[in-house]
């Protein structure tokens, strides 16, 4: 692989069809990775606040989380820190992946970040949520 000295931790939900075509991303681009699963991960303000620094707390969230989508958790009636303390017993409100990039800490897969970290050129018109077909460019 291409970033041998790069420490990538990749969090995935187990079985999510997007974590699986963003860490097929990441390999076709000769990136190596260990991957470890959100949900078991046991987390605490203090780790889960390194992936949202500088992001608003509609960034962090997993807006497709069941919580979410039945209307049971309304984002704007919580702070942010409160908001991180309901993800470290219920993981699955955390917007993923979460990767960790050596001493950096990203929430999402935000390409640009990582295309920024790693000196590498993923595409930024990928579609996650589309068959690769359709994107405008190719990896």
């Amino acid at each position: 692989m291409k970033f041998t000295n790069y420490n990538i931790i990749f969090y995935e939900k187990l079985g999510c069809a997007g974590n699986k075509k963003q860490k097929e991303i990441l390999s076709l681009n000769g990136l190596a990775f260990h991957t470890k699963n959100i949900l078991d991960t046991p987390w605490t303000k203090e780790t889960l606040v390194l992936f949202f620094d500088g992001l608003d707390k509609s960034e962090i969230i997993n807006q497709f989380s069941p919580q979410i989508k039945n209307k049971e958790i309304d984002i704007s009636s919580y702070s942010k820190d409160e908001l991180i303390g309901m993800m470290c017993s219920n993981p699955i409100l955390i917007k993923r992946p979460l990767l960790q990039i050596g001493k950096h800490y990203i929430c999402g897969f935000d390409i640009p970040k990582i295309n920024a970290l790693l000196d590498i050129e993923i595409c930024e018109h990928i579609s996650l949520a589309t068959c690769q077909k359709s994107d405008k460019c190719t990896v």
